[in-house]
C-alpha cells in the first residue's frame, strides 16, 4: 500500500475537487462527522481554538503548543488532510521554522501564515496592521525552507487589501509566491473581481475564506469557480451552529427545568455510537474479556 504524506493528500484533494471545499473542525468528533459527510479536507481555525478551547478572543493570545494539541487530536482521529491556522508563525524566522517542523510531526497537511503584525486580530475586524512586505516575504521564505516534506503546504495569507489597498496586496502576493508559498489566502475580500485580480497576479492555488458575519459576502461555489478560486474555506460554520444550539439548550433547561423541548434538535445516542463505531469496539472489548 502506497503511503502519501498529509501534504500530498491535500494536494491530491485539490486535483479531485474544483473548488475544494474545506470545512473547519474544532475537535476530533466534528472531524469524524465531516469525514462521513464526504469532505476531502479539514481546517483548524486559530480563532476556533482560542474561542472554544480557551475562552479567549482571536487576538493572538494562544500559543503554538495550544494549537498543536488540537492538531494531534484531529489527525489521530481521521485520515483527511488538515490545514492549520498558524497565525503569524508565533515569532521570528527561527520560530516560524520550528512551527513548520512541529506541524509536520503532528500530522498537519499544511499551515497558513499571515502578514499581520504580531498583535493580530480577526481578519474581518477594523484596525488591522500588516508588517512590511519584506518581513511578510521573509516569514514565507523561512517556512518554505524549513519543510522536511516537500509536499507540506505553506499557504501565505495576506490581510493587506484592507490596509494598503488591492494593488499593493497583489504585489505582495506575487512576492510571497516567489518566496515559496504553495497557495494563497487573500483575506477579507469583498468582490468577485478582487478574487479575479489575485488569480491573474499569481499562479498558485487561491483560497476564498467564506466566513459568516464578516466582510466577505457568502459567495457560492459556482461564483467562486467562475473567477478561478481553487479552495473554498468554511472556517467556523459548524462551530457557530454548535454554539447557537448550545445557547438554546442551556436556556431551555434553565428556564423550563427540562430538556424535553430540545430533543428534536439533538444528535441521538444511537447516532453518536454510529459515528464512533461504538458497538463494534464494544464487541471487541467483550471478545477480549471472554478470552481471559
Amino acid at each position: 500500500m502506497t503511503f502519501f504524506s498529509p501534504g500530498k493528500r491535500l494536494r491530491q484533494a485539490l486535483q479531485q475537487e474544483k473548488p475544494l471545499q474545506i470545512v473547519g473542525c474544532i475537535n476530533a468528533y466534528v472531524a469524524l462527522m465531516a469525514q462521513e459527510a464526504g469532505f476531502r479536507a479539514l481546517y483548524l481555525s486559530g480563532a476556533g481554538v482560542a474561542n472554544s478551547c480557551y475562552g479567549l478572543p482571536d487576538l493572538g493570545l494562544t500559543s503554538l503548543d495550544n494549537v498543536l494539541q488540537e492538531v494531534w487530536r484531529i489527525t489521530s482521529a481521521v485520515d483527511l488532510p488538515l490545514l492549520v491556522d498558524a497565525d503569524t508563525g508565533w515569532g521570528s524566522e527561527l520560530m516560524i521554522a520550528r512551527t513548520v517542523r512541529q506541524m509536520i510531526k503532528a500530522g498537519a497537511a499544511g499551515i497558513h501564515i499571515e502578514d499581520q503584525v504580531s498583535d493580530k486580530r480577526c481578519g474581518h475586524r477594523p484596525g488591522k496592521g500588516v508588517v512590511s512586505r519584506h518581513e511578510a516575504v521573509s516569514r514565507i521564505r523561512a517556512a518554505a525552507e524549513a519543510k522536511s516534506d516537500s509536499d507540506f503546504v505553506i499557504m501565505a495569507r495576506t490581510d493587506a487589501v484592507a490596509v494598503e489597498g488591492l494593488e499593493n496586496a497583489l504585489e505582495r502576493a506575487a512576492d510571497m509566491e516567489k518566496a515559496g508559498a504553495d497557495m494563497l489566502f487573500p483575506e477579507a475580500l469583498v468582490t468577485l473581481d478582487q478574487y479575479a485580480a489575485f488569480r491573474e497576479a499569481v499562479t498558485i492555488p487561491i483560497l476564498a475564506n467564506i466566513t459568516e458575519f464578516g466582510k466577505t459576502p457568502l459567495f457560492t461555489i459556482e461564483e467562486l469557480r467562475s473567477v478561478g478560486v481553487d479552495i473554498v474555506l468554511y472556517p467556523l460554520s459548524v462551530n457557530r451552529a454548535m454554539n447557537h444550539a448550545a445557547e438554546a439548550t442551556l436556556r431551555e433547561i434553565r428556564d423550563k427545568g427540562t430538556q424535553q423541548g430540545m430533543l428534536g434538535a439533538m444528535q441521538t445516542r444511537q447516532r453518536l455510537y454510529d459515528v464512533l463505531d461504538y458497538h463494534q469496539q464494544e464487541q471487541q472489548l467483550d471478545k477480549e474479556k471472554r478470552s481471559w
